[in-house]
């Protein structure tokens, strides 16, 4: 523990020692990026500079509440001073008073940092893909697949996050079979994050002649986008295939060879991108998959190895668990990880701020207790 919190009169003793010597890296790692922002190498490279403006946004607000919780323990170290020195019954009243308010406002301080600090790495990511595929249910899972990238597409518009589609298989009856989407902008993550899983829908298909309600699924999966320096995928480490794109059942759409196909040798990951007639442009599209698949995978591994009660965290299982259900007949929208309804019509809208924000609040709730 550092000298100026064993000094204090307000204790860090409701602290962890990993918890101060985190704030103090985070300090030092601020220092570093204030650094690189005027760094004419950096300036000169769009992507890194963009990279390390959005984390040192995330951090901070944490840092600068922090710098004033060591004043305020600073400044209540000087009134006890004070005290142990002042005869003056009047003085000493005084001072009790101005230590009282300076505990209250350093305990405020800390129950601040430990709020925003569970959530500061979400914050940080600022872009990711978007996977959204039929489940069960035949067209009408299809149909429901599309419905959900509309919706989505919606809140991201709502947001002010950019939207770009890297490959979309459409379905006969409409709607999409699998979809892909990179989504970009400040709080991506912390926001979508919780959308990956098993989004079930109990509704009267279109497709439904006799009007009984039918229950199809979509599965979504977002994963948190790496910056290009965040991971090194050797090139030797990746099979690559350029063939012509598949159509329906198989058969050749063209004849120029055009379609990329990965495979991580390590892990055994494969990704294939056909969607443009360019093979330049599907293979950029390839690899930025390839990296947020393997980027995931990692996390995952790294996430296996931690404490049993991170594993119970919302909105980090697996793509089979069933996160949501959308009850048409009831125009209700039911979220299982907070037992909690919301208005269809305004969820399929992409009004999905008062949902998220309740699953933000039990996220954080459940990081805080696990420091």
């Amino acid at each position: 523990m550092t000298g100026w919190a064993q000094r204090g009169l307000v204790t860090v003793d409701t602290m962890a020692d990993g918890l101060i010597n985190k704030l103090e890296a985070m300090l030092g790692r601020l220092d570093e990026l204030d650094a690189k922002l005027i760094d004419p190498q950096v300036a000169s490279r769009h992507d890194e500079l963009i990279a390390v403006s959005r984390t040192r946004a995330a951090i901070e607000p944490i840092c600068a509440r922090y710098r004033d919780y060591r004043a305020a323990l600073g400044e209540a170290e000087d009134v006890k001073q004070m005290l142990e020195g002042e005869s003056d019954p009047e003085m000493r009243e005084m001072a009790r008073g101005e230590l009282a308010e300076l505990e209250s406002r350093a305990g405020s301080l800390l129950e601040q940092i430990r709020e925003e600090l569970v959530t500061t790495d979400d914050r940080a990511v600022g872009s990711v893909i978007l996977e959204i595929r039929a489940g069960v249910g035949g067209d009408e899972a299809g149909i429901w697949a599309g419905d959900l990238l509309e919706m989505y597409q919606r809140y991201a518009s709502d947001q002010g996050w950019s939207w770009e589609p890297m490959s979309f298989n459409a379905s006969e009856m409409g709607g999409c079979k699998a979809a892909i989407v990179t989504v970009a902008g400040e709080g991506v993550w912390q926001h979508l994050g919780f959308e990956g899983g098993t989004h079930c829908v109990k509704r009267v298909p279109a497709t439904e002649a006799q009007g009984r309600i039918h229950t199809s699924t979509a599965t979504v999966a977002v994963l948190p986008e790496p910056e290009k320096l965040a991971i090194d995928i050797a090139e030797s480490d990746v099979e690559i295939d350029i063939t012509t794109s598949q159509g329906p059942g198989g058969q050749n759409v063209n004849k120029v060879a055009t379609a990329v196909k990965m495979r991580h040798i390590p892990t055994g990951i494969e990704v294939r991108m056909q969607d443009t007639k360019s093979q330049r442009q599907n293979r950029v599209k390839a690899w930025q998959l390839l990296r947020a698949r393997v980027y995931e995978h990692e996390q995952r591994q790294i996430d296996a190895d931690r404490a049993a009660s991170r594993s119970k965290m919302i909105g980090r299982g697996g793509r089979e668990e069933r996160i949501r259900t959308y009850r048409y007949k009831d125009n209700l929208a039911v979220d299982h990880r907070i037992n909690q309804s919301f208005n269809l019509q305004e969820v399929m809208a992409g009004n999905l701020a008062e949902m998220i924000a309740a699953l933000i609040e039990q996220d954080k709730a459940a990081r805080l207790a696990a420091l």
